[in-house]
């Protein structure tokens, strides 16, 4: 018999047995299912088993983010396997999994068939047989040229250009019922696990919907999200139109020196983008707020500047305001659950004196706009006068631009709202999308480092924080805007690769981000790294990895 310390708790185990058999005496203690293991300081699945003697183990459910990723990752084999199976070769159906839109998970499909209710019906009837029958997920290393040679055999051309670039000797595939895949990341031990989804039929694709991280017992009612969508699916559409889809593509590209061709018609698309947006702006003629919003690091000061120097092309006179000028004084900022200062909540904002200096300016008064000093907490007046001619305009960036009570009192035809977000359309392949908080997460750390000196390990410890004040106070918001841009780039995750690597390697196995730090790093690893001498001085990747021509 071996000793094992159960979080906390000393128990005895027969040798080789499975975590998942140890998890099941624990169940009654959670509030979801037990999903996969921290055993040893390790992520384990529960397929694993003991090997020896005062093995500490702890379970996760999907209540936490390992155990929420992995739930999303098994059930997205389960839909794949299941599309294959009604389309009756592996061949002929091609599943590409784009993008989350709420609990949801757009999937985009290529083949001889048409997505409708008949055939969703089909699809989720086998999601719902394979779970009943509890098959088992298996996982087996194979040498990377093996590896290729089943991905072929199944029409996987995205996996076999992802492993020509794989630097180990080999990699671990999943097996469900002889369906072969690659995931990135841990799953599942079988099938019987994934009881809680939806399939619908959605657009030109398939919606998985699946229970959120705060919700893991239950699935909410999907809630459409047409502005989002469009701007996705258009963000998707660039990624055709410039070829480079996935990973394998991007390094393809620079190995093949296309790199410069590749940024260039990247940031000729978001130039395009940003003066239809100010053409729009100049046709309304009653325009005199530009509220722009978004979460962190999505780029919302370059995106000022270089939406400014458009209005110009049209004769407008802009002037950048910043929300957080309007602070309230530090002893008066709210505090969160934790006692800590709130900088994210609207009652951090002094609205009502933001609004009288709006409605002055607006009525052509002059006003002396306030300077928020952040060392001493203080709002602050240093003779900044502004007056509005008939020219003017305000392009004002904080994250409650689109929260109508920031501006209640100024008239609705003198706003216009735009929503930006780093809204990633490039793929690990086409069944492992990469989250698009992931991309603004690698740029925020990246920034935070150069700027402000501070450490992975602590952009990491706040992110959590981060996320929850974007739930809150940015993203019920979205769909109001006017316009929304994507401020993503295709290439940039190789070039943040050679500046974020160094900083997380720099966090222990001690340091609670450690799992997050070495999932990053795998995730970094899929990408050749490359250097910022083709960049543009005004593209928006220039926020983060220094070197812009803006004050950012």
């Amino acid at each position: 018999m071996l000793t094992v310390k159960i979080n906390g708790e000393e128990k005895q185990y027969k040798k080789d047995t499975l975590l998942e058999e140890i998890a099941k005496d624990y169940q009654k203690d959670f509030n979801a299912p037990i999903l996969i293991a921290i055993k040893n300081g390790k992520i384990k699945e529960l397929s694993k088993s003991l090997e020896k003697d005062n093995e500490e183990i702890t379970f996760l459910t999907m209540e936490s983010k390992i155990g929420h990723s992995t739930y999303v990752r098994s059930a997205t084999l389960l839909l794949v396997k299941a599309v294959s199976d009604v389309v009756g070769d592996v061949k002929k159906s091609k599943i590409k999994v784009e993008f989350s839109l709420g609990q949801g998970y757009y999937c985009s499909v290529q083949g001889d068939f048409t997505v409708d209710d008949a055939f969703i019906g089909k699809v989720k009837a086998r999601m719902q047989e394979l779970v009943s029958l509890d098959l088992p997920i298996t996982k087996k290393a194979y040498y990377i040229d093996q590896a290729r040679e089943i991905f072929a055999a199944q029409g996987m051309e995205d996996k076999e250009k992802l492993f020509w670039y794989r630097r180990s000797s080999y990699v671990n595939i999943y097996c469900l019922d002889g369906y072969y895949d690659y995931n990135y990341g841990y799953m599942v031990p079988s099938t019987g696990y994934l009881k809680l989804f939806d399939v619908q039929a959605y657009k030109e694709g398939i919606l998985l919907i699946l229970p959120t991280q705060e919700k893991p017992n239950e699935l909410l009612p999907f809630v459409p999200r047409e502005k989002l969508f469009a701007t996705l699916m258009e963000s998707q559409k660039w990624a055709d139109d410039i070829g480079v889809i996935t990973v394998g593509d991007l390094n393809n590209a620079i190995c093949e020196q296309r790199l410069q061709d590749v940024i260039l018609m990247q940031e000729a698309l978001q130039e395009r983008k940003i003066a239809e947006i100010a053409s729009e702006i100049a046709k309304r003629g009653n325009v005199k707020f530009v509220m722009i919003a978004g979460p962190s690091s999505s780029g919302k000061t370059t995106l000022s500047h270089r939406l400014s120097t458009q209005l110009r092309t049209h004769g407008l006179k802009p002037h950048p305001i910043a929300v957080d000028d309007y602070f309230v004084n530090r002893e008066n900022t709210p505090l969160d659950e934790n006692g800590d200062y709130n900088f994210e909540c609207l009652e951090a904002i002094d609205v009502e004196q933001f609004n009288n200096d709006m409605l002055d300016l607006l009525s052509g008064k002059t006003v002396e706009m306030p300077r928020f000093n952040f060392k001493t907490g203080q709002r602050e007046y240093r003779g900044d006068f502004k007056t509005l001619g008939k020219d003017d305009i305000l392009v004002i960036e904080g994250i409650h631009g689109l929260n109508d009570k920031m501006s209640y009192a100024l008239p609705e035809e003198s706003k216009y709202k735009i929503y930006i977000s780093a809204l990633t359309c490039l793929n690990v392949d086409e069944h492992n999308r990469i989250p698009t908080t992931d991309g603004r997460l690698i740029r925020r750390m990246v920034r935070d480092a150069r700027t402000r000196g501070t450490s992975a390990k602590r952009t990491l410890e706040m992110w959590k924080s981060v996320r929850r004040g974007e739930e809150q106070n940015i993203f019920p918001y979205q769909e109001s805007a006017d316009a929304m841009f994507n401020s993503a780039t295709i290439y940039e995750l190789a070039m943040l690769k050679i500046h974020a690597e160094p900083l997380l390697f720099g966090i222990g196995k001690e340091d609670p981000e450690y799992f997050e730090a070495k999932r990053l790093l795998k995730f970094l690893g899929y990408f050749l790294g490359i250097g910022d001498e083709d960049l543009p001085k005004n593209s928006i990747v220039r926020e983060f990895v220094g070197g812009s021509c803006f004050k950012v």
